[in-house]
């Protein structure tokens, strides 16, 4: 675009000759005009029921509602509890045991020591031996460009330039007055959703003869919580519903739809809509419920203002996801459970839904098998793909379970945690929790329990058994770490006292 800065168009040639060394994936025969192009829009924080379409009375997300009549919508979708975890397993098609990202920033972001365990390391950057979904596309023909949220790295050679985009803008932190990597001029006053959708929409036009894959991850609806104008004086007269009331947050949610409605305007200005898979989704739970959890953060007397300061300010339920159980941060459905549409035009039947228990490793090999690309040799996919879901609601998939593991902590406050080490297992309508501080396990029945409020482990030994064994055979065939005791801590004491506490009480 003419508005785009020198400095980005060298930066551009300089990454890309960088990223051109060596083939490592074995390219498809089939002809690449013969492909569909590929839109996946990321939106980050947005709740399971922060759009219309999967159930909000006070948002208003006409464009999203309309990709989801048009195409299938999945309710039984999940990701990571936090972004960086969940961007690491969209693009690699691994399990974070494999990549070593498991959530943001180092392990003393939060103060472990406090706690029982000693957290396993995070990485901070993706691992340059991963090869990522844009590699794999674009040694199979593909344009690929991404514009947004990467957050696995901004060095040169982590930059999403030299891991497979051949175009690609980093950008997030702040919603207006942001900085972009490369520097990009913008407009004054310019708001970030809107800069990336004009990005992605250049991007269309100059590839749309030529199969392209272009990922848009908005920083949208991420704190801090900056709005349009005229998006917030929209929504301030509207009476809250459901839990959800916050008019900026409603202002952005709108933003984020218009860019939905943007895209899906042009494919159609360029008659290449039928020839487009696009799919819609968000990083991880929304920003709210933890009032239920006891009063967590959430203080309503105080119309939900944070109790927290700084960087962590985010954590003042600006929404709800109930009837989900907590939101992001947390390994109840809140935090993991998030919406997942797509529309491929003669493929998805319109206006279906799907309730398959899927995940974000699922995304890789899913867009290989949409493109006819040859998977990369010698590289592990612990997803499945969801093709065959998209053809027929009513297929199946090979396997039977979807799994995180956690092994660290993410606080909220002094003395408060979203989550402490944790690993799940979702197996049909089934899920068990082991909270690993001290082996507790919880087990929920999905589809009669989705606020997960009936702990059944007790009562159905036999089936928590079963998962529990699931469970430690996949931890053990894919290598997960656990966290280490921390010896020096003294709430090991106070967990046994609370344990046998519990036990006289019962």
């Amino acid at each position: 675009m003419v508005r785009c800065a020198l400095s980005s168009r060298l930066f551009l040639l300089a990454c890309t000759l960088c990223a051109l060394g060596g083939g490592v994936f074995a390219a498809d025969a089939q002809p690449a005009s013969r492909r569909p192009n590929i839109v996946f829009i990321l939106a980050d924080d947005l709740g399971w029921t922060d759009t219309g379409v999967y159930g909000s009375k006070y948002y208003e997300t006409p464009n999203i509602d309309r990709l989801a009549a048009q195409g299938m919508r999945f309710t039984n979708y999940h990701n990571c509890q936090n972004c960086a975890p969940t961007r690491a397993a969209l693009m690699t098609g691994q399990y974070g045991a494999r990549t070593g990202v498991y959530t943001v920033g180092g392990i003393d972001r939060f103060d472990w020591r406090s706690r029982p365990l000693r957290p396993v390391d995070n990485q901070n950057k993706l691992p340059l031996d991963k090869i990522t979904i844009a590699q794999a596309l674009k040694a199979a023909g593909y344009a690929t460009g991404m514009f947004g949220k990467w957050h696995l790295g901004d060095d040169a050679e982590r930059h999403p330039h030299s891991r497979g985009f051949d175009e690609a803008i980093v950008s997030m932190g702040l919603h207006f007055d942001f900085e972009t990597n490369p520097k990009t001029d913008y407009p004054k006053n310019e708001y970030l959703t809107d800069f990336l959708t004009d990005e992605a929409t250049d991007f269309i036009r100059r590839h749309k003869e030529a199969p392209f894959f272009l990922y848009l991850p908005h920083f949208g609806v991420h704190a801090p919580h900056q709005a349009k104008a005229d998006w917030i004086e929209h929504f301030k007269p509207k009476a809250a519903e459901g839990g959800h009331h916050d008019p900026t947050y409603a202002a952005m949610i709108a933003s984020v739809d218009e860019s939905v409605g943007r895209v899906m305007a042009l494919l159609d200005e360029l008659k290449i809509a039928d020839d487009t898979v696009l799919i819609f989704s968000s990083d991880n739970g929304g920003v709210g419920g933890y009032d239920r959890e006891g009063g967590l953060i959430c203080d309503n007397a105080a119309k939900r203002k944070s109790k927290l300061q700084g960087k962590d300010s985010e954590m003042n339920c600006i929404t709800d996801n109930a009837p989900l159980r907590s939101g992001k941060g947390s390994l109840y459905e809140g935090g993991t459970r998030d919406p997942f549409i797509v529309r491929w035009p003669g493929v998805t039947k319109p206006g279906t839904t799907n309730g398959t228990p899927s995940i974000h490793v699922d995304l890789y090999p899913t867009l290989l098998e949409v493109a006819g690309a040859t998977p990369p040799a010698n590289y592990t996919l612990d997803g499945e793909s969801l093709v065959p879901l998209f053809r027929d609601a009513a297929a199946a998939l090979k396997r039977d379970a979807i799994y995180q593991h956690f092994p660290g902590y993410l606080g909220a406050g002094v003395g408060q945690w979203r989550t402490t080490p944790v690993g799940t297992i979702q197996c049909g309508d089934w899920k068990l929790m082991e909270f690993f501080e001290d082996h507790r396990l919880e087990l929920y029945n999905l589809r009669d329990d989705l606020g997960e409020t009936n702990n059944l482990a007790r009562q159905m030994p036999a089936k928590t058994k079963e998962l529990h064994d699931k469970m430690l055979s996949w931890r053990e065939a894919i290598h997960a770490p656990m966290p280490t005791p921390n010896t020096n801590d003294t709430s090991n004491v106070k967990i046994r006292s609370s344990r046998r506490a519990k036990r006289a009480a019962e």
